[in-house]
């Protein structure tokens, strides 16, 4: 959890003297335990642990990627804590719908192997290895198959550009969530990690303004 994104919104936390938490899930980064054993249930765990033993009060949670997924269970579990959401090219639901998409050869052949070489531009070998029953153990926890009883503020911030997450599946959860304070922010150029200095400072402006304006409801 060293990338640009967290570090920039923690000098902005520490800036305001507000709290900040980050961290990396199971077999991620810094993170002990094995990647490829790893499953989102495992990864909700992770969050909904950190939430419980390491923050007190009303939380703001920023979610990347596949944290964009896991922030809406943490908001749907949590909902006394969870008083806003940011998602960055959230990945909700992608994993399986990326799988449900390919050619009933191809997903025979990943359930023979046991393991899908997800093609990605985001490491050496242009490929992530996810084994089978990821894929399987992920559809329990898919959330875009019915209204998410989520009423806080959502933010939603996509790159048109990305190529590993459709933008189009921040407005499904624009759509899914029952909260009506709901914004969609599209980045017309921005990519999948959304780092460069123009999408951080909408990241952290994006921030900012939850603050601000919970601040005033209170």
């Amino acid at each position: 959890m060293n990338g640009q994104k967290a570090l920039a919104l923690e000098d902005f936390c520490k800036s305001i003297g507000h709290a900040f938490v980050r961290f990396d899930y199971t077999g991620c980064g810094s993170s002990e335990g094995n990647v490829k054993e790893s499953t989102v249930g495992k990864w909700r765990k992770d969050v909904l642990s950190v939430l419980d033993e390491l923050t007190d009060g009303p939380q703001i949670l920023v979610g990347s990627s596949l944290g964009g997924w896991l922030m809406l269970h943490a908001a749907i579990a949590r909902p006394e804590k969870v008083v806003a959401l940011v998602g960055i090219a959230a990945a909700a639901d992608s994993l399986v719908a990326t799988f449900q998409q390919l050619p009933v050869e191809v997903k025979k052949e990943i359930e023979e192997k046991g393991e899908w070489k997800l093609p990605t531009k985001h490491n050496e070998e242009g490929f992530y290895i996810v084994p089978y029953e990821v894929i399987q153990e992920a559809e329990n926890h898919c959330v875009l198959v019915t209204p998410l009883p989520i009423k806080c503020p959502v933010r939603l911030l996509h790159g048109m550009k990305d190529e590993d997450v459709p933008w189009q599946i921040s407005l499904k959860i624009a759509e899914r969530v029952v909260s009506t304070d709901v914004d969609i922010i599209l980045r017309k150029a921005g990519q999948h990690r959304m780092k460069e200095q123009d999408d951080i400072k909408l990241i952290v402006y994006t921030v900012e303004d939850l603050i601000d304006k919970l601040t005033t409801l209170t």
